[in-house]
């Protein structure tokens, strides 16, 4: 199976109040929302301080390898939220997901939705065996998302990466297939 030929024919998923689907130019102003925001972008990536490095985001890693790579968007507004991706290791048939929201909107199960459209692409679509995410220690909300997905704590990499200029310690979680299908 081409993985990445399977996530261009399943570049749109769509949940009960939420749509994922590609990223495009025209969701600059609603990401530099949040991307511009520090207590959102604090454990994800650099904050964007001017328009331009939203724009520049958008087209070098969401139009430059699409596959993946989703917005969230919610369905009654239009309005895009956040993004999701999945980042699948054919090799060992497994995939990492990673995503942010922007926190006007947390705490209403839209990254839930999000994460559970995302898990049954990894299993039921891709065939992989195991889906995992990893989170700074200090972030244990982003812990509480994995967990409603149906992830478990496996376990703690100490100072497995520097972000802005800090050793970080990172949670790390994961759902087998048999996990995924058992709880479905």
């Amino acid at each position: 199976m081409d993985i990445t030929l399977e996530l261009m024919k399943h570049s749109i998923l769509e949940g009960e109040r939420i749509l994922l689907r590609p990223v495009g130019l025209a969701d600059a102003p609603d990401m530099y929302e949040y991307a511009s925001d520090e207590e959102t972008t604090r454990f994800v990536f650099e904050t964007h301080r001017e328009r331009t490095m939203t724009e520049e985001a958008i087209a070098n890693y969401f139009l430059a390898a699409p596959a993946g790579k989703y917005a969230i968007v919610v369905q009654d507004t239009k309005k895009m939220i956040g993004t999701i991706d999945i980042r699948p290791n054919p090799t060992d048939r497994i995939a990492e997901i990673g995503y942010i929201l922007n926190k006007n909107y947390g705490g209403n199960g839209y990254m839930t939705e999000a994460g559970k459209l995302i898990t049954a692409l990894a299993f039921e679509v891709l065939e992989l065996e195991k889906v995992f995410a990893m989170h700074d220690t200090l972030n244990p909300a982003s812990g509480e998302v994995m967990k409603r997905i149906g992830m478990h704590p496996e376990g703690v990499l100490r100072r497995h990466k520097v972000f802005k200029g800090r050793s970080c310690d990172v949670a790390y979680y994961g759902i087998l297939k048999e996990e995924y299908f058992q709880q479905a």
